[in-house]
């Protein structure tokens, strides 16, 4: 069955899909570059690249390339077995970070579930009977909805239905490394934070907190994660969001952008961590399954090169300075590193982005007053000019 007409979709997914997310009134059909089409034949500038996730935009050919090759050879075949893409794929992050280990699943919120995971069972085996177990999270941040992630994600709307959750976590205020320190202490396992928050609003966390959280880890033996699901793989105009603090983790979570849109997770491990792990104590049937490794493999290829890095930068940079020019008088601030910016308002950011929708504008919210632009990292300064016209025509309503 193939559904031809936006109302025939939607009647469909009213009856047949779990609503868990709040839709937009259109149904999307195709992708060309930075911009999608709907079924009505509507052309939308992209400005949310599916929450941070196509880095290289719709269509790419040697993404496309990549996957029907890889296709027409081998899906999958499950953990059990070895395949080159995984083996390439793992050796590539590592020799691009300080990994020394990488365990792949199918998405953020796994690799934060790994990577807690990890980390306990890292005690375990180094301190056992210590009762190490304390989690340290931090205000405003997104880890996911399963149940570990969602532990470590303070927002009561999320927990609150779904308690008890896991014990021992702590909340603390981010880029307050005073009071992490009152935190931060013997019974701590695992430390974790995004060096950029994303669904928190889009706050950089600052060297100084981010090196400061690195001594307390190393004081106290305790692990530190950075969740770089969204704010990892170029998005802030480095290759990783923590190269701008020069503070190395103990783990890294990716996802998102990884696979250029196919499903994909990946906790990066230091050999300390991953001296612990032993067969048994994790796994995944899908996860680095040789389509979208091979997938992967082609993104993380265009996204280290430096000059691509470059124009992610220059464009974010344009883009910021653009929203602060425009001094509309519902802009608070603009913040942000690289192609990952917050644009806080005085109104609330879902009217925003549901206006957006008639200047074919996608957007999408970080909160209830912060709009999040996290567009294809390929956007030009062309596509930066018509992103600021229609805002301003958003904004001046």
């Amino acid at each position: 069955m193939t559904l031809t007409t936006m109302p025939a979709v939607l009647d469909l997914d009213a009856q047949c899909v779990l609503h868990t997310y709040t839709r937009a009134p259109f149904v999307l059909t195709h992708g060309e570059g930075v911009y999608l089409y709907d079924s009505e034949g509507r052309r939308y500038l992209d400005l949310a690249a599916g929450i941070a996730v196509n880095a290289l935009g719709y269509g790419d050919p040697a993404l496309l390339a990549a996957i029907s090759q890889q296709a027409a050879r081998l899906i999958h075949v499950s953990n059990l077995y070895l395949t080159a893409p995984q083996a390439e794929l793992a050796a590539r992050l590592c020799a691009l970070s300080f990994a020394g280990k990488v365990f792949f699943c199918n998405s953020g919120a796994e690799a934060n579930e790994a990577a807690i995971k990890l980390a306990r069972k890292w005690v375990y085996a180094n301190h056992p009977g210590a009762g190490k177990t304390g989690l340290v999270a931090f205000e405003n941040g997104f880890h996911g909805r399963t149940i570990g992630a969602l532990s470590v994600t303070p927002r009561p709307r999320y927990q609150d239905p779904f308690r008890p959750l896991l014990p021992d976590v702590t909340i603390a205020p981010f880029n307050d490394l005073e009071a992490a320190a009152g935190i931060i202490g013997p019974d701590t396992c695992a430390v974790i934070v995004e060096p950029v928050q994303g669904e928190g609003g889009v706050h950089v966390a600052t060297p100084e907190f981010l090196q400061g959280l690195r001594a307390l880890c190393d004081a106290h033996d305790a692990v530190l994660i950075f969740d770089e699901v969204q704010c990892g793989m170029g998005r802030t105009g480095m290759l990783w969001a923590h190269q701008a603090s020069g503070v190395t983790p103990d783990i890294m979570t990716l996802a998102k952008p990884l696979a250029g849109g196919l499903p994909i997770g990946a906790a990066l491990i230091s050999d300390r961590i991953a001296a612990a792990i032993e067969v048994g104590d994790h796994g995944s049937t899908f996860g680095g399954g040789p389509l979208v490794a091979s997938a992967a493999r082609v993104v993380l290829e265009r996204i280290s090169d430096p000059a691509f890095l470059r124009h992610v930068e220059a464009m974010g940079a344009a883009l910021r300075d653009g929203l602060a020019a425009l001094r509309a008088p519902q802009i608070v601030e603009v913040r942000g590193r690289g192609l990952m910016i917050g644009v806080e308002l005085t109104v609330p950011a879902a009217e925003v982005v549901s206006a957006g929708y008639a200047h074919g504008l996608i957007m999408v919210s970080a909160g209830p007053n912060v709009l999040r632009l996290v567009p294809p990292l390929i956007l030009e300064q062309v596509h930066v000019d018509e992103a600021l016209e229609k805002l301003d025509a958003i904004l001046r309503g």
